[in-house]
């Protein structure tokens, strides 16, 4: 745990964290961070006061907008952090709340355009929403939905389900996705009905009051930031020392910082033209440093983190005490220890979100009747089948037709010598009679053969079936299929079944104590 804050089954890692945010976060300063946060329901609305009110903290967590809320992953982190949030509560013995972190300044389009959805026959599509072709990188906050999106919704909604849920989650997306909305305006109030339920908090990490509080740690990201990349530089050498691979490259002469105007979203480098100016390296537009802190205090919601300043915007304007992540984010985390200190406080605590694989029963079946486990499914296609299936027929057949067959020539050849003794002329009927035996033995064999081929079939078939459930495009299905697919089909209970199964233990009761 040297490049985290401590371990996240640890209780005195989230107390220390907890007593830090305390001393940071006066009455003043929560009260601003209230400003900041949606709340689902009321009762989200009075657990903020609370969390306010009541010197409390956030478990947080967070995702780029992604259409129709993205792969399942994105729910399952808001899950994950209702659970710890409820767990956490009485042994840090204040308010804790969940709160989802949207990161609207997030410019990813080829990752936030589309989604996946398994359809009624177990094909899986990739429905993916068009853009203009020139169009500039655009923040998700300030990307405006064309009417393209309500073909494109209406071509994601004929794959799902008829059901009796099917009306009231197709009703949400239709009036939260359509044209002149943003991207993160449609994402967001999609979360907000799906996770209603859970009385979650929700953040807009693009809003312009946010970008007015995080301003002074832009402003030192950016005069810092030739000594803030020798620290993570250095950060990931020690990594790549311990075996880590680095997950975020440390690129020379780039800042942490973003600018955005009408001609898009694009990363600030420092000019090496100019010793204390910059320059935006898509279209080469240069700044000195001081136009540059004017700007920023002129026009703060120009200004965004990146992916490796975010958490540390997050830690300044929020109280937060821990972070659930995805496996990719909990490796990139790791690199920012120091410059969470170099901007004076300390790391979050850093929290694995819980894997999940929902098993409809139709795949259970097949599951069991192969003798299968949902990892047998990460080996390719061609193999899962030549473990569970036999072209060939089973030893136990062709020893049987084998012996059979042995049993009916000795058996004619006894009864032809039996028979000369009557009448020599029965050896030609009796002959007849034995070859017909043997061609229709021929036969059953065939038969069988064939019948082990039609069920072989239908094993290939039931195999690619749950291969589509389970690996889709040969990934684990949380990155890749959309909880509307499960959630049409089961009702919003799903949701509460899939968070009680995760394992969000403390201390000695995570060590197996009871």
């Amino acid at each position: 745990m040297a490049f985290f804050r401590g371990s996240p089954r640890d209780v005195s890692t989230y107390r220390s964290k907890a007593e830090e945010v305390a001393g940071r976060f006066d009455a003043d300063r929560r009260r601003e961070a209230a400003s900041l946060i949606r709340a689902t329901t009321p009762a989200a609305a009075s657990r903020l006061e609370e969390v306010i009110g009541g010197g409390g903290v956030f478990v947080t967590t967070g995702q780029q907008p992604g259409l129709f809320t993205g792969p399942l992953y994105t729910i399952y982190k808001i899950l994950h952090a209702v659970r710890l949030a409820a767990a956490l509560e009485p042994v840090l013995e204040r308010p804790v709340a969940p709160l989802f972190w949207i990161a609207s300044d997030d410019h990813d389009w080829e990752e936030a355009n589309h989604v996946h959805v398994l359809d009624r026959e177990n094909v899986l599509h990739r429905v993916t929403l068009a853009d203009a072709p020139d169009a500039p990188p655009a923040s998700m906050r300030n990307r405006v939905l064309g009417p393209s999106v309500e073909a494109t919704l209406d071509e994601f909604i004929q794959h799902l389900p008829t059901t009796e849920f099917a009306d009231g989650f197709v009703e949400l997306l239709r009036s939260a996705y359509r044209p002149g909305r943003t991207v993160a305006e449609a994402f967001t109030d999609v979360i907000a009905g799906v996770c209603a339920p859970f009385d979650l908090l929700l953040v807009d990490g693009g809003q312009p009051r946010l970008k007015a509080l995080a301003a002074e740690t832009v402003e030192r990201e950016l005069e810092r930031s030739a000594a803030h990349e020798e620290l993570l530089a250095a950060q990931a050498r020690r990594l790549e020392e311990h075996g880590y691979a680095v997950q975020v490259p440390v690129l020379e002469g780039a800042t942490n910082v973003f600018y955005e105007d009408d001609q898009g979203r694009e990363r600030i480098f420092r000019d090496p033209e100019r010793p204390a100016g910059f320059v935006l390296r898509r279209t080469g537009r240069r700044f000195d440093a001081d136009a540059l802190r004017a700007l920023l205090a002129a026009e703060p919601e120009r200004f965004s983190a990146n992916v490796v300043l975010r958490p540390v915007v997050e830690n300044v304007v929020l109280p937060t005490v821990a972070y659930v992540g995805g496996p990719g984010e909990v490796a990139y985390l790791g690199q920012l220890k120091p410059l969470f200190e170099a901007h004076g406080i300390g790391m979050p605590v850093v929290v694995p979100r819980s894997s999940v694989t929902v098993i409809e029963r139709k795949i259970a079946k097949v599951l069991e009747r192969f003798d299968l486990d949902v990892d047998a499914f990460r080996r390719p296609a061609h193999e899962v089948a030549a473990r569970v299936l036999r072209e060939e027929l089973p030893e136990s057949v062709t020893s049987a037709v084998a012996a059979l067959r042995e049993a009916l020539a000795g058996g004619y050849d006894r009864l032809m010598r039996a028979a000369r003794e009557i009448d020599p002329t029965l050896k030609g009927p009796l002959e007849g009679a034995r070859n017909a035996s043997q061609v229709q033995l021929s036969e059953v064999e065939k038969k069988i053969a064939h019948h082990l081929k039609l069920r072989n079939d239908v094993g290939i078939e039931q195999l690619d079936k749950a291969r589509a459930n389970l690996f889709p495009d040969g990934n684990p299905q949380e990155r890749v299929l959309n909880i509307f697919q499960y959630l049409v089909r089961y009702g919003p209970e799903l949701l509460a079944e899939i968070a009680g199964r995760m394992d969000v233990r403390l201390g000695a009761e995570a060590a197996g104590v009871r």
